[in-house]
């Protein structure tokens, strides 16, 4: 059947794609698969069609969906159902999915309204960035296999993978810092407006009765912040004295306990207002700084291992019986069967007579390898081809691939890289500030206690380094802004003060630096006719093969000419019969090639017809757009690594585009690339490794910097400290001065905020200053740096074109 695309072509009904004939078909409304058919049909059933008002075309393409029956059996595991389940009953069982397909106001609909296809679905609620679905169900009625092959049937399969088997801790510091910014707030508010009377003392505009009642409500008011939304800052400054070191939270701590204490003392004491509206006000801007430092990109995962990848369940066969199990349950010995574009979930010996393994998931090579029986075939390679017979020889948490998850570079945290440079200081200004207030106390104790006590209390506030503790968190949490303005998305704020010491930069080669859809490609041997090049259209369209996806662009949109018995040979290449003519295209050995054809670099792809020998499409790899730039700009500051699992054979080619300053690494298995960095690591180097492909991630996770590059960055990617755009990958330059800079900026803030408090103390000492002077100028000089910290980081953004006028 001809391939070619028909510009009138229906589109499909429910996915929007062109459809080859008008075959399929439901009264007016044409489907491009059965799948798609399918799916409209049960919504019809269930008179759920408002599905396709709310948007044109909601749904996915269906032609690829599975139609294996057995496959959702490993549900049906006890053991499995528990680890998968939030919460269940005796009646009711809570499961949350991730189903990458919701990408539309009708997928919500849908997903929301699964009680009218099955009653005994009681709840289902979408988070849309996320792309989750909470569903509730009653288990008697309706078992979770059955849950999920409806989600299945109606188009929107759950992402279900080893990792949601393991328990993962919750943080709920966000929630719980967001809870005490609430409070804080609460309570600053209400006290602000008991405060009035003392504002506006001199216009009696409140009963004089009612000023000392206020009072009062503003202690309670202010136990709650003390108490309870200052209660890190306590547990924090603790934990540092414990530790005999001194952070920043110190120094807080004290002027939170001084402004406190003397504000009591004022009220009970002397009946006057005191100051715990200004201590409202101070906790609720410092939580304010907190949850702005702790804001980070949801929706992205950067804490990846293989069992994110791995899939949760494999065909065994028992007695020529297919059953399908959790993988956790595989042993050694077992007969398992993978199927085409199936990953192999364990080290195996091949039982089949031969097997196409592409191993681009583990290696980053692309081409298929040939195997034979007998062979031991890597956890991580994915089979091209027939479905082919394994029997296990590891289990999968032992495997070759496994084994790079369990070298010690996974284990180690990377936070205490480096110290915040507010705590490397912390030290000296808290006892500073300490000695100051004491020796101002005793110098006013001799003359004046009530001075002695003010000024003792003035100095503590005045010099509270709540301006010195913001800078940090409002310049990193900008930074962080900016950075993911220009897809660059860093896992916290931590990662800018590393990535601003960063000396040497390491790139993987395959889907980092080249990019397949910039492959050339150059055909030599006898000049293809207008009709031949119809019949490899025809041919290479069949394929998914990565070089036969390059041929059909290479191709164009030239007219596929009708070709009889196509068949693809998994990593060897396409037959075909033209008129009686059989035509091969595919490597040398199977084109039955004797000429020899001298390249250098990239892969050669033959062609012959009837056995004549008719040419070659040399096909090398491209790099991607702005990549020979990068490495110029970046060549002259940096030295550059490139590791590549790749064979040697566009070496000549890299260097003559990428130059001879890079030094360059072939050949490298994940382990290879692990002890590469390891190896620079030694050396006191500050390594920035940038790779796409799980086999990078040993690398990434050793690297001082781990970035992934991804084309679309809310897919999965290796663990990494940072997860780069593909189209962002020029920028490079920009983010590591931009991450320098910020760290300037960060300095020149605690500049500002130095000289403040020496002017603050300097009067405070000398009384001249009241707490609650103090305690207005304090909130006044922590805006003012956060203020001086944003508009220069937006400032420096903007000059390096990491940001747009529309940005600012």
């Amino acid at each position: 059947m001809s391939s070619t695309s028909n510009p009138t072509a229906t589109q499909c009904y429910h996915c929007g794609e062109k459809c080859e004939s008008d075959s399929l078909k439901i009264e007016d409304k044409v489907f491009c698969c059965q799948g798609c058919k399918l799916v409209y049909e049960v919504l019809a059933e269930k008179d759920l069609c408002d599905y396709y008002n709310l948007e044109s075309f909601p749904g996915e393409s269906q032609k690829k969906r599975s139609t294996l029956r057995n496959r959702f059996d490993y549900l049906d595991d006890p053991e499995t159902q528990s680890n998968l389940l939030d919460f269940k009953n005796q009646e009711e069982s809570h499961i949350t999915f991730y189903i990458p397909l919701i990408h539309c106001a009708s997928c919500i609909w849908l997903l929301e309204n699964l009680y009218h296809i099955n009653a005994a679905i009681t709840f289902s609620r979408v988070d849309f960035v996320k792309k989750k679905v909470q569903i509730k169900f009653l288990h008697d009625k309706i078992s979770l296999k059955a849950v999920v092959e409806l989600l299945s049937t109606i188009g929107y399969e759950p992402k279900i993978n080893l990792s949601n088997l393991e328990e993962k801790s919750v943080h709920h510091t966000d929630r719980r810092t967001i809870t005490k910014l609430a409070v804080a707030g609460f309570c600053f508010g209400n006290m602000m407006l008991f405060s009035i009377p003392e504002y506006f003392s001199e216009t009696a505009l409140i009963a004089e009765n009612f000023r000392g009642l206020f009072n009062y409500l503003n202690i309670l008011l202010a136990l709650p912040v003390v108490i309870y939304s200052a209660s890190d800052y306590y547990l924090s400054a603790w934990n540092s004295i414990k530790q005999k070191r001194i952070n920043m939270d110190v120094p807080i701590v004290l002027g939170i306990i001084a402004l406190f204490f003397y504000s009591l003392w004022e009220v009970l004491t002397y009946g006057n207002a005191g100051y715990m509206d200004s201590l409202g006000g101070l906790l609720f801007f410092l939580l304010l700084g907190k949850v702005y430092q702790q804001k980070t990109f949801a929706t992205l995962e950067f804490d990846r291992d293989y069992k994110s990848y791995f899939p949760i369940a494999v065909t065994r066969l028992i007695q020529s019986r297919e059953e399908v199990i959790p993988l956790s349950k595989l042993e050694v010995g077992d007969v398992i069967l993978v199927r085409n574009e199936e990953l192999i979930p364990a080290d195996a010996l091949l039982l089949s007579s031969d097997a196409n393994i592409d191993y681009s998931f583990v290696t980053g090579e692309e081409i298929p390898v040939p195997k034979r029986k007998g062979e031991l075939i890597y956890a991580g390679g994915r089979q091209s081809g027939e479905p082919v017979l394994l029997t296990v020889q590891k289990s999968p948490s032992q495997g070759y691939l496994t084994d790079l998850w369990n070298n010690e570079s996974f284990e180690k945290e990377k936070d205490g890289l480096l110290e915040p440079l507010s705590n490397k200081i912390s030290g000296v200004f808290t006892w500073s500030v300490f000695a100051i207030a004491v020796s101002t106390f005793i110098f006013w104790a001799f003359q004046d206690l009530s001075l002695a006590v003010k000024s003792f209390a003035s100095v503590l506030i005045v010099a509270c380094p709540c301006a010195l503790a913001m800078s940090t968190p409002f310049t990193l949490g900008n930074t962080l802004r900016i950075f993911g303005r220009g897809k660059f998305y860093l896992k916290n704020a931590s990662v800018v003060e590393r990535l601003a010491l960063v000396d040497t930069l390491v790139f993987d080669k395959t889907g980092t630096l080249t990019d397949p859809s910039e492959a050339t490609i150059n055909y030599v041997g006898e000049p293809l006719t207008i009709e031949t090049k119809q019949i490899l259209k025809s041919m290479v369209s069949r394929s998914t093969h990565p070089l036969s996806n390059r041929i059909n662009a290479w191709l164009g949109p030239i007219e596929a000419k009708k070709i009889d018995q196509v068949k693809e040979v998994k990593g060897n290449g396409i037959t075909a019969v033209f008129k009686g003519q059989e035509l091969i295209l595919g490597s040398k050995t199977f084109a039955n090639f004797k000429s020899d054809l001298q390249t250098e670099s990239g892969n050669l792809v033959y062609l012959s017809i009837e056995g004549e020998e008719i040419g070659a499409f040399h096909i090398e790899s491209g790099l991607r757009k702005g990549a020979e730039k990068l490495i110029r700009e970046l060549e002259s500051e940096y030295p550059l690594h490139l590791l590549s699992g790749d064979h040697p054979h566009e070496y000549d080619s890299l260097q003559e585009k990428l130059g001879t300053s890079m030094l360059y690494n072939f050949l490298q298995s994940p382990k290879d690339k692990l002890e590469y960095i390891k190896n620079l690591n030694r050396k006191k180097n500050n390594t920035m490794m940038i790779g796409d492909g799980l086999n990078d991630a040993g690398a990434l996770r050793e690297s001082t910097i781990g970035v992934a590059v991804t084309d679309q960055v809310s897919h999965f990617s290796p663990a990494s400290d940072a997860i780069l755009s593909a189209d962002s990958i020029s920028k490079i330059p920009g983010f590591l001065s931009f991450a320098k800079d910020s760290r300037a900026i960060i300095k020149a803030s605690f500049v500002l905020s130095f000289l403040y408090n020496i002017v603050g103390i300097s009067l405070a000492v000398q009384g001249v200053l009241s707490p609650v002077v103090c305690a207005i100028l304090m909130p006044l000089s922590s805006i003012s740096v956060v203020v001086f910290t944003t508009l220069a980081t937006n400032a420096v953004a903007w000059k390096k074109g990491l940001l747009t006028k529309n940005h600012l």
